[in-house]
């Protein structure tokens, strides 16, 4: 087996297990050992963390990655990779001076609405930059194809510290203002050892001889800022928005909603790993109707998927809110609109694989800027009237406007549409299912309603499938698992 397919495996594995520690964490943990104050503002702490990371790296990591096997002698990769560490500092430093200086600003600007967020702007600021450092020195650990202890560390570590923390809260061995500066020091625990690691790959030598491309290199840098902070923005910006609107409590009830949604998105992250060699090497080679095949069948595929995942979260719902403390039991409006999106994201396909692989990937960042001030807007317009719930359709409207522009500007670059015939035939297979299941109720504990439940929905989608031939893919899977010779569709 070779190293990208080893690697590439324990990678999905990481990814699933880091999802489920989290998952306990976020809906049980959180929930019961952290008042929903408290739990608020650990989510506004680390979602302003994030926004901030992309702006402090820099654009190093993704630059990284691009440039470093490019530098064949070491002398010019040494100095390729002084560069690399040292350019988070030009913004870095200033920034620090800033927030020292005009701490008593930023603090009231962050805590509007809720004064208890002006005591931790240090707070944000330092797990800002861990973040920023760690994801520098998992790129240049991946740049040595080493990737697997850099995402046991992003995935798994932190998550289970934080259990471990949060256990440790709930019988009183530490009070939550340890807790809350314990969670700093975590993330810059995880920077220090990804560095450690990082190094004995390869030691770092100090050298001013910077590269001749270095205007190239700080281009592309400042190209991935925008894209990053917009990628990042689009998936915190909510949250960072509500505090400025609404009692903190509220962000600690949305973060919940969002992250059972959320859930949606998990398998096409795997087969985005999957995809997006494969695009790159069908766009190098031009074979446009490979390309249009991989499309809509990664579209169908990801569809049937994410369809089937939102049936089972939307109709066991209520049920699983039963298990959930009772302050956190309103956010189906939220569930269903975050899920709907995560749909739509899922139904592209690799479409934004072929954009970040062709002379296009220009037009996806500046797509990304527009979907960034989109979800801002809109939650600026929405969360004020309507709170939580006005920023969960905000979102949904940012990302349908997103999706939408780059389905068309695949399709008018590459005359293609991620759509066919069977996409339309799951979409009513799956809202026949939505119709009959809705009114499916169970009187048993809300664990066995969702088990029942959900083995009944999986059990008669996945005879549906088979039995109308939606998907040559999944036809051929079920066939092979049935022992049978799968006949041509």
């Amino acid at each position: 087996m070779g190293i990208v397919l080893r690697q590439s495996l324990s990678n999905t594995v990481i990814t699933y297990v880091g999802f489920g520690i989290a998952a306990m964490n976020t809906l049980f943990l959180y929930t019961r050992f952290l008042t929903d104050e408290y739990y608020g503002l650990v989510t506004v702490i680390l979602s302003t963390s994030a926004i901030l990371m992309p702006l402090l790296a820099f654009g190093v990591p993704n630059t990284l990655v691009k440039f470093y096997s490019t530098f064949a002698d070491r002398r010019n990769s040494d100095g390729f990779l002084s560069l690399m560490l040292l350019l988070p500092l030009l913004l870095i430093l200033p920034l620090a001076v800033i927030s020292f200086l005009a701490y008593d600003v930023i603090g009231s600007f962050l805590s509007r609405e809720n004064p208890m967020v002006r005591e931790y702007v240090w707070y944000i600021f330092l797990i800002g930059m861990a973040m920023a450092y760690f994801e520098i020195f998992y790129a240049w650990a991946k740049v040595q194809m080493k990737s697997v202890f850099g995402n046991f560390m992003k995935e798994v570590f932190n998550r289970i510290v934080v259990m471990v923390l949060l256990v440790m809260v709930h019988f009183e061995f530490i009070s939550v203002p340890v807790f809350l500066k314990a969670l700093v020091a975590l993330y810059m625990l995880r920077a220090i050892l990804m560095k450690v690691y990082a190094y004995r790959l390869r030691m770092p030598k100090l050298s001013f001889n910077f590269p001749s491309n270095t205007k190239s290199i700080l281009y592309y840098s400042t190209l991935i800022i925008l894209g990053g902070s917009a990628a990042i923005i689009i998936l915190e910006i909510d949250k960072f928005m509500i505090n400025q609107f609404v009692q903190i409590e509220n962000v600690a009830y949305y973060g919940v909603a969002v992250y059972i949604a959320t859930t949606i998105i998990v398998p096409s992250r795997s087969m985005h790993q999957i995809t997006y060699p494969i695009t790159a090497e069908l766009l190098t080679k031009n074979d446009r109707a490979g390309l249009k095949s991989l499309y809509q069948k990664s579209s169908l595929t990801l569809f049937i998927i994410s369809g089937l995942l939102f049936l089972l979260i939307i109709l066991n719902l209520n049920d699983l809110y039963l298990l959930l403390p009772e302050e956190y039991r309103n956010g189906f409006i939220i569930v269903f609109f975050v899920g709907l999106a995560k749909v739509y994201d899922s139904v592209l396909g690799n479409n934004n694989s072929i954009l970040y692989n062709s002379e296009y990937y220009r037009s996806l960042l500046a797509m990304g800027v527009l979907l960034a001030l989109s979800i801002i807007v809109f939650n600026l317009w929405l969360i004020p009237t309507y709170g939580i719930e006005g920023a969960a359709f905000g979102t949904f409207l940012a990302i349908c406007l997103y999706n939408t522009i780059k389905l068309f500007y695949v399709r008018l670059k590459f005359n293609m549409l991620p759509f066919t015939r069977e996409t339309l035939k799951v979409l009513v297979f799956l809202l026949f299912m939505g119709l009959v299941f809705y009114y499916v109720q169970f009187s048993f504990h809300p664990i066995i309603n969702i088990v029942l439940k959900g083995v009944l929905i999986t059990a008669i989608y996945t005879v549906g499938l088979y039995w109308f031939k939606l998907s040559e893919d999944v036809f051929n899977l079920i066939s092979k698992i049935l022992g049978k010779t799968p006949p041509k569709l």
